[in-house]
């Protein structure tokens, strides 16, 4: 845990001055692969990856940080991963979503808003012997317990 943090205080030193960009996660794996997620709102470049994974590098390497040889790896969140982040649900807005729900319920549609408390989606709804149409739900955060973004291969 006390890697993580001093990668975290490295990260959000070297995006100090790019307010654009924010650090998302921060994992160390038991195979000694250390990870680290970082998002823009208007996405991320490689070259941001690498700036990024320079300095964390250095620093861990000078200050002996971790003794034992580790992987390094710095990259956007992947496209199946969670979003964790309210800024994350912010820059997928007019994406569609799956939400899990804390019951197990599921639903999917299209992200519409974030709220402090939590997103508002268009979701399809269809009864029996209906046609199916269209309705804004609102999901409180306490009640998620993951959102995806979908992806459309169409």
């Amino acid at each position: 845990m006390q890697v993580e943090n001093r990668v975290r205080e490295l990260v959000e030193e070297k995006i100090a001055d790019r307010p654009e960009l924010f650090l998302v996660e921060v994992k160390m794996l038991p195979n000694n692969k250390l990870i680290i997620h970082v998002d823009g709102d208007e996405g991320i470049s490689i070259q941001d990856c690498a700036a990024i994974s320079r300095h964390v590098g250095f620093h861990l390497e000078e200050e002996n940080t971790i003794v034992q040889a580790y992987n390094l790896e710095v990259s956007s969140p992947g496209v199946g991963e969670a979003l964790k982040l309210k800024r994350q649900y912010q820059k997928n807005i007019g994406r569609e979503i799956s939400v899990k729900l804390a019951g197990g319920e599921k639903k999917e549609g299209k992200l519409l808003s974030v709220t402090e408390t939590g997103l508002d989606i268009e979701e399809s709804v269809k009864e029996k012997g209906k046609k199916a149409y269209m309705v804004e739900t609102h999901i409180a955060f306490e009640n998620i317990t993951e959102v995806k973004v979908l992806i459309s291969f169409k």
